[in-house]
């Protein structure tokens, strides 16, 4: 295949779905997995893509959403790291909010795994992260859906979503971002999406953002929240120093996880131990 060839084929990707993974270019191009990053950095050049970590997405990040899974590939080590970061957060016997996104999704999954964080009430507008609880299958953890209409990253939003939050209050929010920026805040390119954001800030005690180092170049049609609006940012190593010096001047604290991190170890099913492990962290 030529290299024209190619480039048409990781275009029409990233048009389909708004992003492509250099493993899955491997095995479709038939190509070598240098070959596909020669490829990657010649159409970055020309501007007609963004390179992240592991793959390529649209340049047009203002107004275009990438659905659920094309996301969910993007940065996928960094986001699991965050995602065990931000499990650390959780207190049983609190109320938390998550919004809808792929590192939310993963921290969803960190929960349903951990008996430890029980009793847990969840409020969320994200289809996969209600099913990700839902598998847990636990009744003391309890996950409140929001209606509304769907949106391509599988969240709920509109104005029967709002209006379900507007009637509760949780003691932290944990959201996704499309964009992150200290100047520009935090965005999304779904205008009904960065509604429904908004309110889940506005029901928060506390509000913990989670956001991978390619967040960092990314910036989105709506702002739903100001940096300084933000209690907690959680995200990975791969974010350069000037910038974690720059979100720590802003936001109240800053977590910075580590893929290379060993996750922790699951639980016991003794309901004393798990207790004792939780209070002793």
């Amino acid at each position: 295949m030529l290299a024209s060839q190619r480039h048409e084929r990781i275009l029409a990707g990233i048009r389909e779905h708004g992003a492509v993974r250099i493993a899955d270019l491997t095995r479709d191009l038939d190509v070598s997995d240098m070959t596909v990053r020669r490829d990657l950095a010649e159409l970055a050049e020309q501007g007609l893509l963004r390179k992240v970590h592991g793959g390529a997405v649209s340049p047009q990040a203002t107004s275009h959403e990438p659905g659920f899974e094309a996301k969910s590939a993007i940065a996928l080590a960094e986001k699991r790291a965050i995602a065990r970061a931000a499990a650390r957060l959780v207190t049983p016997g609190s109320s938390i909010a998550l919004s809808a996104g792929t590192t939310t999704h993963l921290l969803a999954i960190e929960i349903a795994a951990d008996p430890r964080l029980r009793p847990l009430t969840v409020v969320t507008n994200s289809l996969p992260v209600a099913e990700a609880l839902h598998h847990a299958g636990d009744p003391q953890l309890e996950t409140v859906l929001t209606g509304g209409s769907r949106t391509p990253s599988d969240a709920l939003v509109g104005p029967l979503t709002e209006a379900a939050l507007a009637s509760l209050r949780v003691d932290q929010t944990f959201l996704g971002a499309h964009g992150v920026g200290v100047d520009t805040g935090l965005t999304t390119p779904n205008l009904a999406e960065a509604a429904t954001n908004r309110a889940l800030v506005a029901i928060a005690g506390r509000t913990v953002v989670l956001a991978d180092h390619s967040k960092w170049s990314t910036t989105g049609l709506s702002v739903f929240a100001r940096l300084d609006q933000v209690d907690v940012l959680v995200t990975d190593d791969r974010l350069p120093a000037p910038h974690q010096d720059a979100v720590r001047d802003v936001v109240d604290q800053l977590v910075v996880a580590s893929p290379s991190d060993a996750p922790r170890p699951r639980p016991s099913q003794q309901p004393a131990e798990s207790q004792d492990g939780r209070t002793s962290r």
